[in-house]
């Protein structure tokens, strides 16, 4: 197998002119300018990859990359969102997470081709009306902003199915958001209007604080947006146990804040189908937060694997994946059941999806509660258009298990 070339040799090869036909580049390597050797595969780039650099603008000419269709300009110095982006024909996913960016210009919004939009932890009081222009937008990630509202454009929105607004600065949630007929993961959480719901449950549960020097972190189980797992060793006195430790990457994940996560999962408490919760970290010496679970049999496997750039918003199953009705409804009743346990603690998974569950022939999990929101339970009526959207997303959830049925020949649900 060649090995990945290193960033820098991905350059060195670019301007040697040995990437001829390349339909992907990524490019790492403190850049403050954009190649101009980037225009010599514009006959083949489908997806460019800018993230981790130092730059600040894009050219003016962007949009003779005729064929390009995904960016990322993800940790760079960019404040604006350059408007050349929206002269780019065939642009359908755009991703400038983590910078600086505080103005988004209408014509910066490619309308006609935009699926997924990516401003996550940056410094934007508001995002453009031409946002609702976009027919085909599926996917909305705004957490980690200043936003205290969202244009009443984005009502047109009918296509738009996960929307990430979470750690904003919202006095409520947009009436209209609960008329857009394909809205199904929602995330809210660390905003002002629920800040105070968050306090209100959370005060009324014991937090377990667990030493940092009675952990010893062995091998990496997994690693995500938001942290790392790890196998690890928990020292109680004169016993030993086996845990798993995730620790949070900063302060902000994709969906929201490392708080809200654990207070999520302190909330959730314990039930069958859930990973359950330990307890909290304290006394890291970098200060990290962190959360100490319960070690999950290793026979347990992850359901399918995240939306691809394709799919956008739907999980992708292993080709191979064959299921039973009778494990298809084992696992629905289970992950229906973790759901509504959530639901009578005062929560919203808000990202019920199979890359989120692990199952085997006995056990069923629902994980991660990263997306999880926090139900405004002295508002019923608001709470049921909440809970609504989730119920939404089991359907979806019981349609991809039928189908997986469906093609090992076993029939549906």
């Amino acid at each position: 197998m060649t090995p990945t070339p290193a960033p820098d040799d991905t350059l060195a090869q670019l301007k040697a002119g040995k990437l001829q036909g390349a339909k992907q580049l990524k490019l790492s390597a403190q850049l403050t300018q954009f190649p101009a050797e980037i225009f010599d595969v514009a006959d083949s780039l489908e997806i460019l990859d800018l993230s981790g650099n130092a730059l600040t603008d894009l050219p003016s000419d962007l949009s003779s990359l005729k064929k390009l269709r995904i960016l990322f300009c993800s940790n760079n110095q960019f404040t604006h969102l350059p408007e050349v982006l929206g002269q780019c024909e065939n642009l359908s996913m755009i991703g400038f997470k983590a910078n600086q960016i505080k103005h988004i210009p209408e014509a910066a919004i490619p309308t006609h081709t935009l699926r997924w939009f990516i401003v996550t932890d940056n410094a934007l009081s508001r995002v453009p009306h031409a946002l609702g222009e976009c027919s085909k937008l599926q996917k909305l990630m705004l957490a980690g902003n200043q936003l205290i509202s969202l244009p009443a454009s984005l009502a047109n929105c009918h296509a738009l199915e996960l929307l990430r607004i979470s750690a904003n600065q919202f006095e409520a949630l947009p009436e209209f958001l609960f008329d857009l007929p394909k809205l199904t993961w929602l995330a809210y959480a660390g905003n002002p209007f629920c800040n105070a719901i968050e306090q209100a449950l959370i005060s009324q549960h014991h937090i377990q604080h667990i030493d940092w020097q009675t952990l010893t972190l062995q091998q990496v189980l997994g690693e995500g947006a938001s942290g790392v797992t790890y196998q690890a060793v928990m020292q109680n006195k004169n016993v030993q146990e086996s845990v798993a430790v995730k620790l949070f990457k900063s302060g902000l994940t994709s969906d929201g804040l490392p708080r809200c996560e654990m207070h999520a999962n302190m909330l959730a408490g314990e039930h069958p189908n859930l990973v359950g919760v330990k307890g909290v970290i304290h006394n890291h010496p970098q200060g990290i937060d962190g959360l100490v679970m319960p070690l999950l049999d290793a026979h347990l496997k992850v359901l399918a694997k995240p939306p691809s750039y394709e799919s956008c918003t739907r999980d992708v199953y292993a080709d191979d994946l064959t299921l039973t009705p009778q494990q298809a409804e084992f696992i629905l009743k289970g992950i229906t059941q973790a759901a509504e346990h959530l639901h009578a603690h005062g929560l919203m998974h808000g990202d019920l999806y199979a890359h989120n569950i692990l199952w085997g022939p006995e056990k069923v999990v629902l994980s991660d509660l990263g997306g999880a929101s926090f139900l405004p339970v002295d508002n019923p009526a608001l709470t049921q258009k909440i809970l609504q959207l989730e119920a939404r997303a089991l359907a979806v959830f019981a349609e991809e298990l039928a189908a997986v049925v469906s093609n090992s020949g076993g029939g549906v649900i």
